[in-house]
C-alpha cells in the first residue's frame, strides 16, 4: 500500500475535480502500486500510451498505438465483424453475470428505486454505488452483502440533447454494480479486476485482443482513487473504481472501509454482444418493433450500420458546432447532409420516444412526477421532448402504450413496474392535457414575438419552459415572419440548467451554534411512550437560559413537528431544539439551579396529547389518500401544530371533493379501528429489507439503528416524532381543505382529536352568526357564493396585471371594488337569499366567507398602491432618480408594506427598461424589513460582484438573514430598530466599497 508521502501532492488539494485529476498523475507514475498491473501482465496485458490523447493503456497487440476512446480509434466499430462470441439478450446480460459471479461469493440483490428518497445527497439514483450512499459507504450502516451485484436503474438528465442521436446515450440505463465494502485486510484488488475481466472475456466472450484498459482516477464526497476503464471497438463497456482513500485536513489517508464501484452498462453490453446498429435495438427491440408497426417507418440497415461508426461525432458535450459535426458524418458516408437527416431523424425520434417513455415509467413508478420542480422537472422535459417528436412526424403514438410495452418487455428482470400501469396513464394523461392545453394558449404569445423580431435564446427557453413551445415549432412559425432562428445544439441542457438556477434556495443562516464539546449527548425519553411526561435528569451545561441535561422527555421541534413546552424545576421553557445529539431546553428566565444539579422536567400533557395525535393522524392521512388516490401518493413535506396539521403529497391534480371526503372517511375508519401502533429501533438495513425505502416518507434518515412507526397493515414510516400508542387515541380526522402548492403537490391540511372539536365548534358559530346576519336558515347557505369569489378573483387579475403595466383603463373599471365597499354585505345577502331547493351538506358549507368583506377592503388599499408603483410612468421616475455610481446607475428606495414578491416584480421591470442598473430596495413590513437588489446584465458582467453575496452580508452585519445568485439578493431582518434612511445610507456604503 502507497505511503501518504506518495500522496504528499494532494494535501493541500480539496475539489474532487482537482483531486481527480491530480491523483491520475500520481498514479500514472507508480502503476505498479496503485493498479492490478500483476494480474494484468499475467494475462498478456502491456503498458501502452495513447498517441492520440495520452492516456496510459493496456493491450495485448504490441502493434496499437491508440486507446479505445471512439474519437481516438474511428469511432464505434460493432457492427461490422462483431467481437463478442455470447450473443446476450438485454435480461441475458444480467442473468449472465450472476451465473459468472454469484458462485464467486457475489450475492444478487434487487434493484432501489431511481428516486433516492434514502438520500439527502441527490434526488436520483444515479449510479449503481449510489443505491448505497450515503451511510453504507461511510461505514455507518451494514451493506446487504458484503460482495455483492446490483442490476440498478438510474437516472441521469446532463444528455438529453444525444438520446437517440449517438446512438449511445440515455437518460434511464441499468448500471450492472460490482460491489465490496470492506477492510483494507480484506480488500483483494487482483481478484476483483480477475472477476469482471472473467465476466467480459469468458462470459461475453470477447477476445482479449479486442479489449483496451484505461487508467483513470475517480473523487467524490472527500474519497478518492483510482480507476480502469474497459473499451472495445470505441465503446466504453464499464469502469472498475477502486475507492481506497480519503482527503483530511491533514491530507490524503487510506479509508477504513473501501469500496469497490464497478458500473456496467447493461444496455452497452447488450448492444455491444448483439452488434446491433445502435443501442436501443439491442435494449428494447420488441417496444422498437412496435413503433415501427404503429408508425411505418422502415430502417434502413446499411445505412444505419455505416452510421453508428460515426454517430459518436455528434456527441452534443464535445462538439463546437452540431451542424458541422452533421457534415463530417455526411462527408464520411459520402451522403448529402438533407438526404442523411431525412433517412435518420425519423428513427432518431422513435429512439428518443422509446427511451424517454422507459425512464418516465421507472421514475414515475418509483415515486417522481412530471412537474416544474426539482427533478419532476427534467421529467416534464423529456415528456415534452418526446411529444414534440410525436407532433413533428404526426405519429399517432400514445406514451402510456410506449410504457405498457417496456414492462411487458421488462417482466423478466423489473415485474414490479408492471404493478401500476393505470396510474402512469393517468397521470402522463394529465401531463399532455397540460401540454396541448398550454401550447394552445401559446399560439398568439409566439405570434406576437415573432412579430416584434428575432428570438432570443433567453426567450426559446422561456416560452419553452413556461408554455411548453417547442424550438422547432418557433423555427417553423418563423419562416412565416421572415425570422430566422436558430436553435443552440445544447438547447435541453440550458432549459434544465436555468430552471435549477431559478430555483436555488436563498441560504438560511443557522443560528449561532452553541458551544458543546465535551458535553455527552442527551438521552431522549419521548420515543416509547407519549404518555411518559416527566423525568429525573442531572445538568450538563448551562449557557445564559439554555439547558443541556443528560436525559429528557421533552420533544424538539424537527420532523415537522412542534416543540414541547414545558419546565424545569417549575421554572418554564417555551423552546426545545436539538443541536446535533443534544436537546437545547431555553427558559424563560436564568435559571435558579446551576450545573451538575439534579432535577425534574415535566411537558404540558395536554399540548403533547395534541402534537401526538396531530402527528400520528398525518401517517394515517397519508395512508388513506394513497390508498384512494393510488400508489404515487408520497410526502412531500408535513407541519403539526397545535391548531392544526398539514400534509404535502405528491399528486399530479387538484383532489375533488369526493376524494376528500373518501380520504377523510378511511382515515376515521382507521381510528375506529383501534389499531395498536409499533413504535421500534432496528437496524436501516433490516428495515429497507423488510419495508422497503417507502419508509424514508419525511425524507432521508441519518443512523445506524433507525425508529420504524407501524400500524400493522396500514402504514411504516422511519419516523421520530412523537406518537400515539393506538389509532383509536387520534380522534375524529376532520379535512379541512385541499390546495396546490406547486406543482405536482396538493396541501392537505386537517385536525385531530381536540383540534377538530374546536374546528367544528367554530364552524357551528359561523353558521349561526350567518343565519343570525341574513335571517335564513342554514339549509339555504348555498354554493352560490362562489359569484362573490369570482368578482374577487377579477380583482385579484386587476392587481396582478397592474405589476406589469399591461392593464387597460376599461378593466380597473369593471374590476374596482368601489362598486362594492358600499354594498358588499346586501350583495352577499343576496347571493346567499338565492331560492334554490338543493340543499348543501353541513361540511361543505364554505367556512371562509365572513373574510370577503375585509380582504376586499385591504384589497382596494392595495390596488391603489399597485396603480401607482408598476404604473410605466412611475418606473420611469425612478429610473430618472437613479444616481451615477462608480459608472452605472443605482437606485435605493425605500418603501412601506410592500412584499419580497411584489419587490422582486418592480425590480424585473426596472431591468427590463436597462441593463446598466442596480437596484436596491428595502421594504419595512409587520416583523421587520426586507432587502432586495437586482442587477441588469451589463452591470452584473462588467461589475464581476455577487449581488447576493452582498445582501447576505448586509442582512448579517444587522443580526438578519440572507443570500440568492450573482445578478439577484435578497434578505430579512427581524425587529430591527433604525431608520430607513439609515439603512439605505449603509447599503450604499458598504456597496462602494465593494465596486
Amino acid at each position: 500500500m502507497p505511503s501518504n508521502e506518495d500522496l504528499k501532492d494532494l494535501r493541500d488539494i480539496h475539489s474532487d475535480k482537482e483531486i481527480k485529476k491530480a491523483f491520475k498523475v500520481i498514479a500514472s507514475k507508480n502503476p505498479d502500486k496503485y493498479f492490478p498491473t500483476k494480474e494484468l501482465r499475467k494475462l498478456g496485458y502491456i503498458r501502452k500510451k495513447c498517441e492520440c490523447c495520452g492516456t496510459f493503456f493496456w493491450t495485448v497487440l504490441k502493434g496499437r498505438t491508440v486507446c479505445g476512446d471512439p474519437i481516438c480509434s474511428g469511432g464505434f466499430q460493432v457492427t461490422n465483424d462483431n467481437p463478442a462470441k455470447v450473443k446476450l439478450s438485454y435480461i441475458g446480460v444480467w442473468e449472465k453475470i450472476v451465473e459468472m459471479l454469484e458462485p464467486r461469493g457475489y450475492v444478487p440483490i434487487k434493484r432501489y428505486p431511481c428516486v433516492a428518497r434514502w438520500n439527502p445527497t441527490s434526488e436520483f439514483t444515479i449510479a449503481s454505488i449510489s443505491a448505497f450512499q450515503p451511510y453504507v459507504i461511510t461505514g455507518e450502516v451494514e451493506p446487504p452483502a458484503k460482495k455483492l451485484i446490483i442490476p440498478q436503474f438510474c437516472l441521469r438528465f446532463n444528455d438529453i440533447e444525444n438520446v437517440g442521436v449517438t446512438l449511445s446515450h440515455n437518460t434511464g440505463f441499468v448500471m450492472i454494480g460490482q460491489h465490496f465494502f470492506g477492510s483494507p485486510d480484506e480488500w483483494n484488488q487482483g481478484e476483483f479486476f480477475q472477476d469482471i475481466h472473467d465476466f467480459i472475456h469468458l462470459g461475453v466472450g470477447l477476445a482479449k485482443e479486442e479489449i483496451t484498459i484505461h487508467e483513470d482516477s475517480w473523487a467524490g464526497g472527500g474519497s478518492f482513487g483510482c480507476s480502469l476503464e474497459f473499451f472495445s471497438r470505441g465503446v466504453e463497456l464499464f469502469n472498475q473504481v477502486y475507492t481506497m482513500y480519503e482527503q483530511t485536513a491533514e491530507g490524503p489517508k487510506e479509508l477504513n472501509l473501501k469500496v469497490l464501484d464497478m458500473g456496467m452498462g447493461q444496455e452497452r453490453v447488450a448492444w455491444f454482444s448483439q452488434g446491433t446498429p445502435n443501442i436501443y435495438e439491442a435494449t428494447f427491440p420488441y417496444v422498437i418493433s412496435k413503433l415501427r408497426a404503429l408508425t411505418k417507418v422502415k430502417l434502413d440497415m446499411d445505412l444505419y450500420n455505416d452510421f453508428s461508426k460515426y454517430s459518436a461525432y455528434l456527441n452534443n458535450d464535445e462538439v463546437e458546432d452540431l451542424d458541422d459535426a452533421w457534415q463530417k458524418v455526411a462527408d464520411e458516408l459520402q451522403l448529402p447532409i438533407a438526404e442523411l437527416k431525412i433517412k435518420i431523424l425519423p428513427m432518431t425520434a422513435l429512439y428518443s420516444i422509446a427511451e424517454h417513455a422507459r425512464t418516465l415509467l421507472f421514475a414515475i413508478n418509483d415515486g417522481k412526477l412530471p412537474s416544474n420542480m426539482g427533478g419532476g422537472y427534467n421529467l416534464r422535459v423529456i415528456f415534452r421532448r418526446a411529444i414534440s417528436f410525436i407532433d413533428r412526424f404526426e405519429w399517432n403514438i400514445d406514451l402510456a402504450d410506449v410504457c405498457m410495452w417496456h414492462a411487458e418487455e421488462l417482466k423478466g428482470l423489473f415485474p414490479e413496474v408492471s404493478e401500476q400501469l393505470s396510474e402512469i396513464k393517468e397521470i402522463l394523461d394529465v401531463e399532455k392535457e397540460k401540454y396541448y392545453e398550454n401550447k394552445k394558449k401559446a399560439g398568439k404569445i409566439l405570434e406576437k414575438r415573432l412579430k416584434e423580431g428575432t428570438i432570443s435564446i433567453d426567450t426559446l427557453i422561456e416560452l419553452y419552459d413556461s408554455r411548453g413551445i417547442n424550438p422547432e415549432l418557433v423555427k417553423e412559425t418563423a419562416k412565416k415572419f421572415d425570422v430566422i432562428i436558430k436553435i443552440p445544439d445544447n438547447f435541453y441542457k440550458l432549459v434544465v440548467e436555468k430552471h435549477e438556477m431559478n430555483e436555488k434556495e436563498i441560504d438560511i443562516i443557522i443560528d449561532t451554534q452553541l458551544d458543546l464539546n465535551g458535553i455527552p449527548e442527551t438521552k431522549s425519553l419521548y420515543y416509547y411512550d407519549y404518555t411518559i411526561i416527566s423525568n429525573k435528569a442531572k445538568v450538563l451545561k448551562i449557557i445564559n437560559n439554555s439547558v443541556i441535561l443528560d436525559q429528557s422527555v421533552a420533544y424538539p421541534t424537527s420532523g415537522g413537528q412542534l416543540h414541547d413546552i414545558g419546565g424545569i424545576d417549575n421554572q418554564s421553557f417555551n423552546n426545545v431544539y436539538k443541536q446535533g445529539n443534544h436537546v437545547i431546553h431555553v427558559l424563560d428566565d436564568k435559571p435558579n439551579f446551576k450545573e451538575g444539579d439534579d432535577v425534574f422536567v415535566e411537558v404540558d400533557k395536554n399540548w403533547r396529547y395534541q402534537l401526538s395525535q396531530h402527528h400520528t393522524a398525518t401517517h394515517i392521512v397519508n395512508a388513506a389518500a394513497r390508498k384512494v388516490l393510488g400508489n404515487h401518493i408520497n410526502q412531500a413535506g408535513a407541519k403539526k401544530t397545535l391548531k392544526n396539521s398539514h400534509l404535502d403529497i405528491t399528486h399530479y391534480a387538484q383532489i375533488p371533493a369526493d376524494k376528500l371526503n373518501q380520504i377523510e372517511q378511511i382515515s376515521n375508519e382507521i381510528v375506529n379501528k383501534g389499531i395498536d401502533i409499533n413504535l421500534s429501533f432496528i437496524p436501516r438495513s433490516e428495515a429497507e429489507k423488510k419495508y422497503g425505502m417507502r419508509i424514508y416518507q419525511g425524507g432521508a434518515v441519518p443512523g445506524k439503528m433507525i425508529r420504524i412507526v407501524e400500524i400493522p397493515n396500514i402504514d411504516v414510516e422511519a419516523c421520530g416524532g412523537t406518537h400515539l400508542n393506538n389509532t383509536a387515541e387520534t380522534g375524529k380526522i376532520k379535512i379541512i381543505k385541499s390546495r396546490k402548492i406547486q406543482d405536482g403537490i396538493i396541501r392537505l391540511t386537517f385536525t385531530a382529536g381536540e383540534a377538530t372539536k374546536n374546528y367544528e365548534e367554530k364552524q357551528e358559530r359561523i353558521l349561526q352568526q350567518l343565519e343570525s346576519k341574513f335571517g335564513i336558515s342554514r339549509e339555504f347557505i348555498v354554493v352560490r357564493t362562489e359569484e362573490l369569489l369570482t368578482k374577487w378573483k377579477k380583482l385579484s387579475k386587476a392587481l396582478e396585471s397592474l405589476k406589469f403595466g399591461i392593464i387597460e383603463k376599461e378593466d380597473l373599471k369593471l374590476t374596482s371594488c368601489e362598486k362594492f365597499e358600499g354594498d358588499i354585505l346586501s350583495e352577499l345577502a343576496k347571493i346567499l337569499k338565492t331560492k334554490k331547493e338543493d340543499k348543501i351538506p353541513k361540511e361543505n358549507i364554505p367556512s371562509r366567507i365572513e373574510k370577503f368583506y375585509s380582504e376586499w377592503i385591504m384589497a382596494k388599499e392595495k390596488l391603489k398602491d399597485f396603480q401607482k408603483i408598476f404604473s410605466p410612468d412611475y418606473i420611469k421616475e425612478l429610473i430618472s432618480t437613479a444616481e451615477d455610481f462608480n459608472g452605472f446607475k443605482l437606485i435605493l428606495k425605500k418603501f412601506s408594506n410592500i412584499s419580497q414578491k411584489d419587490l422582486n416584480t418592480l425590480c424585473k421591470n426596472i431591468m427590463k427598461q436597462s441593463e446598466d442598473l442596480i437596484a436596491i430596495f428595502i421594504s419595512s413590513v409587520q416583523n421587520g424589513i426586507i432587502i432586495l437588489g437586482m442587477m441588469g446584465k451589463n452591470a452584473s458582467n462588467k461589475l464581476k460582484i455577487n449581488i447576493g453575496a452582498f445582501i447576505k452580508d448586509i442582512s448579517l452585519k444587522l443580526n438578519g438573514k440572507g443570500g440568492g445568485s450573482i445578478d439577484y439578493g435578497q434578505g430579512f431582518i427581524n425587529n430591527l430598530h433604525i431608520e430607513g434612511t439609515e439603512l439605505l445610507n449603509i447599503i450604499r456604503t458598504d456597496l462602494f466599497e465593494l465596486i
